[in-house]
């Protein structure tokens, strides 16, 4: 399968489509899944082409992780949570919906379960709320 440079992350990374960002550098970019399955849900991409992690660059894969732990710290502690969900898929079979490699990292507490993946889009004040939070945890 070859990369689509049409995907909704590719658009965002060039500046096409907005997010609410969370956190970059040079490799990364990580900002709030606008679908949530918990308070907090963001999803951290490589700025290199990538379908998914079968053809991502050893180095890009070692600066998207660097930034996973990062921004699982700082989320964690901005929500006060119990743990971290994290996720990665691979192509559809494996669950990837959108084919630029990413990583989702949500917020757990014990006994709340994942919001089921409905399609729902969450309220932009909300999101925003969310990235400010996690914003101020990676100034900390």
């Amino acid at each position: 399968m070859t990369y689509d440079d049409n995907n909704v992350f590719a658009k965002i990374l060039r500046g096409e489509l907005p997010c609410h960002k969370v956190y970059e550098t040079e490799h990364v970019l990580a900002f709030m899944d606008i679908m949530p399955r918990g308070d907090g849900h963001v999803l951290i991409v490589p700025k290199a082409k990538a379908r998914n992690i079968l053809d991502a660059k050893p180095d890009d894969l070692a600066e998207l992780f660097k930034a996973v732990q990062v921004v699982g710290r700082a989320t964690k502690e901005a929500f006060s949570a119990d743990g971290l969900t994290i996720q990665q898929f691979n192509e559809s079979a494996g669950g990837q919906v959108v084919f630029h490699l990413h990583v989702h990292v949500i917020p757990r507490f014990e006994g709340v379960p994942l919001k089921p993946h409905t399609g729902q889009m969450e309220a932009n004040d909300v999101l925003a709320g969310f990235a400010e939070k996690i914003r101020a945890a990676l100034k900390a």
